[in-house]
């Protein structure tokens, strides 16, 4: 029995392999975008940690600057502590530095002590190139650069930039540190290098055995201004402040899945419907009902097994292409400079491959449970299985209900799980409620086409068999809501996002010299060059901005401070609400929403961290939270503060960003030429300031934002795609065991292409309905991502906004595509052997 068995399920998979070919294809696609995602992060962040451990070493504890740099006179005192067995200082900055070919690329430069790195930092440790003196390791013009960096700049001579000059090195040898481009020098000659003469940013602890760090910390008493960090805290703040984009993505490549279980379930529930009458008599022979249970059950295992086998093989290949190519990074900007090798991982492939068979034994267990309650005697007549309980509404309705309720849940460790438990419930409720939806819109239409027989035979037939058009388009249903609530999520970001950049880019002219906060540090703009550009033909004003890293809390990323001229926050500022005066005495700052949610600031409220960073204990320097502003760009937070202030309290002159509001009439083209010009002149050569038009930064913002997106289009192709397939295989099932209804069609005088228009106007009629509620679907979904899953994975809120005209043109897409797919599928079913079908009943 148990080889009849099997070659019972062999036989159906492989004498109809298109109809399995979809699902297979689904659960393959999958397992293959999900596997990829992860096994592209997973390198990626082990790259990052592995060079964060060699840059670092292993400390036991890390004093880092809150922001900027500390007094290097703490590290005498830290040095000198008893239970302190040993201490490195250092200096670290990100700079520019000239490539081969003359362009500028990213550089970290750290001054250490080669005395004291090489005991907690080996990897730090300089090592003389032939020819060098031993002295150079002290050397002011002494550089060594790892390997990375080795690759792209010059063998001989750097050039390194520093506010707006270069200044030219020597390579004296080497250090095997991993990870982006860096340089190590001596801390002194790095200090006078970069003009932070007494200044460092972190020292390196080794503590004496059994020492409790929060005794030696209090007795420390540490300066405001300074944390104590654990050696893998950085590690773990950028997996953190990529855990959200880590996670949707991996989320959004499971959509494939997800439509495959809907591929299976319509796979197999046709199946099982065209083998009624064989299953009845394996009952009737001594097959039990709980073995035909097992028996769908293993034709769908057989199907997960095969699309997770060739998904983790995909996946795979996948993966190494894209490193390759793209590096680590898939858009998403956390591990820019980072090379990762692929790492792959037998535990991950497993897990990948065992959600694979779990999406399709889920998919087959409705099928599975329709051939365990066979009424067998019915089915050997051929009566088919009419006669079970129909089912009630009321639990798709509970299911919808509680996908709305799953929303209203807040974030769980930082990630939206409960929007996701609410977009599963939504779709997984409103596709079992389509054979109501049938019903309801069909019930309504066939009177209206009575008059019209290929119209009115096509819905008939929908509404007479309205549990086999759910099955037909629930894949459709499932892979179109998702792109309808992609679509919306995407359109009202973008829309978002354009108004936004109205907004925070008021002025004609910008000019910077550092793309990121961190190099803001070393590659700045000085006040002589400001008051320079303000003076030249056709500028109006001018504004400025200093941007700086702050480290609040050890445990998550830095916040970005913002020092700009505030005048009007409502018309300078994308608030959200309305801001509040601060009171007399007190620091008036503007947080984005990411703060809210991290740190639980909201308007009226105190910043007592941001005090203790500025080094101010008096009450009249406590900063007033006023308002709150949108932030597209930082999803870990920004504080703004007016440069008055900032200028008030720090003392610091630097400018990282210049705004330029022209003179009426002014040449805009001139008026860069002069200014880039002036930049030159200031730098010794060119290329050192980038000065771009708002015009021009809003159209690059909207191509990355478009380009950042394109895989979001991709996937939801493949999607839309592979629930046609389903249509396809469902079609083509049904118009070959209907080879005799056709064939009586065409005996009682309908053509060849009557009968045809038949079964198109079925396929239309079914992905209509299906599109219709895809549609339905895909807005509730859309909602829950635009009001949920956004705010609750990166920190900011967004206007929903409709295409409608996209939107239709998809509907439509999907409805066409579905009535020529039925068309094809019935071209062979509606040819001479339809006609000759007929005479098996004489």
């Amino acid at each position: 029995m148990l080889a009849l068995l099997r070659s019972f399920s062999w036989q159906e998979l492989r004498h109809h392999p298109w109809r399995s070919f979809a699902a297979v294809l689904a659960v393959m696609l999958g397992v293959a975008l999900a596997f990829s995602v992860h096994l592209i992060n997973a390198s990626a962040l082990s790259e990052f940690s592995s060079a964060v451990r060699s840059v670092n070493g292993e400390p036991d504890l890390e004093l880092r600057a809150v922001q900027g740099g500390f007094d290097e006179a703490l590290y005498a005192r830290v040095a000198a502590h008893p239970q302190v067995r040993q201490a490195s200082p250092v200096l670290e900055l990100a700079t520019y530095a000239t490539d081969l070919q003359g362009e500028r690329v990213a550089l970290r430069v750290l001054g250490v002590d080669a005395l004291a790195v090489a005991a907690i930092a080996p990897a730090l440790m300089p090592s003389l190139a032939d020819g060098a003196g031993r002295f150079d390791l002290f050397a002011p013009d002494a550089v060594f650069l790892n390997p990375a960096a080795r690759r792209v700049l010059p063998a001989g001579q750097l050039s390194v930039q520093t506010g707006l000059r270069l200044r030219t090195l020597r390579v004296a040898g080497s250090v095997s540190a991993t990870g982006a481009p860096t340089a190590v020098m001596d801390i002194g000659a790095a200090q006078d290098l970069f003009g932070r003469g007494g200044e460092l940013t972190r020292i390196d602890l080794r503590l004496a055995p059994g020492t409790p760090r929060e005794a030696l910390l209090r007795s420390l008493a540490l300066p405001a201004g300074v944390v104590a960090t654990e050696p893998g805290d950085a590690a773990r703040r950028v997996s953190q402040l990529s855990r959200a984009y880590r996670v949707n993505l991996t989320v959004l490549a499971l959509v494939a899945l997800f439509t495959g279980a809907f591929l299976v379930y319509s796979v197999l529930s046709l199946s099982v419907a065209r083998r009624l009458q064989q299953l009845a008599l394996l009952g009737v022979l001594g097959l039990t009902a709980r073995e035909r249970l097992r028996l769908v059950l293993a034709e769908s295992l057989a199907l997960g097994a095969l699309g997770s086998v060739a998904g983790i093989a995909l996946g795979t290949a996948l993966a190494a292409l894209a490193l390759r190519l793209l590096g680590g990074d898939l858009g998403g900007g956390y591990f820019s400079g980072v090379a990762p090798a692929l790492q792959w991982s037998a535990p991950s492939a497993l897990v990948y491959g065992l959600l694979g068979v779990a999406a399709a034994l889920a998919g087959g267990w409705v099928p599975a449970r329709s051939a365990q309650q066979l009424p067998l005697a019915q089915a050997l007549k051929g009566l088919g299985a009419a006669g079970g309980r129909r089912r009630s509404a009321a639990w798709s309705l509970a299911l919808v209900a509680a996908g709305g309720l799953m929303a209203l849940l807040p974030p769980v460790a930082g990630l939206p799980l409960g929007a996701y438990a609410s977009v599963g419930l939504l779709l997984v409720g409103g596709i079992t409620a389509l054979p109501f939806g049938v019903a309801a819109v069909y019930d309504r239409l066939a009177p209206r086409v009575a008059g019209w027989l290929l119209a009115q035979l096509a819905v008939e037939r929908a509404r007479r068999v309205r549990e086999s058009a759910a099955v037909a388009v629930s894949g459709v249903v499932a892979s179109l809501a998702l792109a309808v609530a992609l679509t919306v999520m995407v359109a009202s970001f973008r829309e978002s996002v354009s108004r936004w950049l109205d907004v925070v880019l008021p002025a004609d002219l910008y000019a910077r010299t550092a793309e990121s906060s961190a190099a803001g540090e070393a590659a700045f703009l000085e006040p002589g060059f400001v008051q320079r550009a303000a003076a030249l033909p056709g500028i109006e004003r001018v504004g400025t901005q200093r941007v700086r890293s702050l480290l609040l809390d050890p445990g998550r990323p830095p916040v970005t401070l913002i020092a700009r001229p505030i005048d009007e926050p409502a018309e300078s500022l994308p608030l959200v609400g309305t801001p509040r005066p601060a009171p007399e005495g007190r620091v008036a700052v503007y947080v984005s929403e990411a703060m809210v949610d991290l740190y639980g600031l909201s308007p009226g409220d105190a910043v007592p961290a941001l005090a203790r960073a500025f080094g101010l204990a008096s009450p009249g320097s406590t900063f007033f939270v006023a308002g709150v502003w949108r932030d597209y760009v930082r999803q870990s937070g920004a504080i703004m503060v007016d440069v008055r202030d900032w200028r008030r309290l720090t003392g610091d002159e630097r400018v990282n960003d210049l705004q330029l509001w022209l003179a009426p009439q002014a040449d805009a083209a001139a008026v860069r030429a002069a200014l880039e010009a002036l930049a030159a002149r200031e730098a010794g050569t060119g290329g050192l300031v980038e000065v771009s038009s708002a015009r021009d930064i809003r159209a690059a913002s909207l191509r990355i934002f478009d380009r950042s997106f394109a895989v979001t289009y991709w996937l939801q192709g493949v999607a839309i795609a592979i629930g046609l397939f389903g249509v396809a295989a469902s079609f083509s099932a049904q118009v070959l065991a209907r080879r005799k209804e056709f064939g009586l069609l065409r005996h009682l005088g309908l053509t060849r292409r009557q009968v045809l228009a038949v079964v198109a106007g079925e396929g239309a009629a079914w992905t209509a309905i299906g599109s219709l509620a895809g549609l339905v679907l895909g807005l509730a979904v859309s909602v829950v991502l635009v009001h949920v899953v956004n705010p609750q994975s990166f920190h900011w809120t967004m206007d929903l906004q409709v295409p409608w005209g996209r939107l239709a043109l998809l509907c439509a897409a999907v409805v066409g595509s579905g009535t020529l797919t039925a068309w094809l599928a019935g071209r062979a079913a509606a040819g001479r052997d339809a006609v000759l079908a007929v005479k098996e009943d004489w």
